[in-house]
């Protein structure tokens, strides 16, 4: 992984093997960013896709591997009031499956870079949005108080 920042975007070029969600929140981390948004494309070999099941307050979780083409993602950063990062990230992938393209998409746990991803982090300036727990959901919530 590598990065620059420019005004106030910071910019991430992750690598084979590199984990996109780690690599965001260390970026983070290192530049004191406590709230962001981040967008991105890329060419990946394994995602953790979560679809969030209300019924049972569970995730259900789908595994993809192979040449997946990360065709969008977008998702969140905040901090909790102790300093903990927490993303909110969804993604949508396409893929062959035999002679079929195919297209999966969802709330994102991982994503293994297989040749390289790009990423535009924009930090929220101004301000922080912190992150408000949801005792019904077990999830959280952006907190603007």
């Amino acid at each position: 992984m590598d990065y620059r920042k420019y005004g106030e975007a910071v910019y991430i070029r992750m690598d084979r093997g590199d984990e996109i969600i780690s690599c965001v929140l260390d970026v983070c981390g290192k530049e004191n960013i406590k709230s962001a948004t981040f967008s991105g494309i890329g060419g990946c070999s394994e995602a953790s896709i979560q679809t969030f099941i209300p019924a049972t307050n569970t995730f259900e979780t789908q595994t993809l591997q192979g040449m997946l083409e990360l065709v969008s993602l977008t998702g969140n950063v905040i901090t909790d009031d102790r300093g903990v990062y927490f993303h909110h990230t969804h993604a949508v992938f396409s893929f062959k499956d035999g002679e079929q393209h195919r297209i999966a998409a969802g709330h994102i746990r991982s994503i293994t870079v297989l040749y390289t991803a790009e990423i535009e982090l924009r930090p929220v300036v101004g301000g922080d949005i912190r992150r408000k727990y949801d005792p019904e959901t077990g999830t959280g919530f952006w907190n603007f108080g």
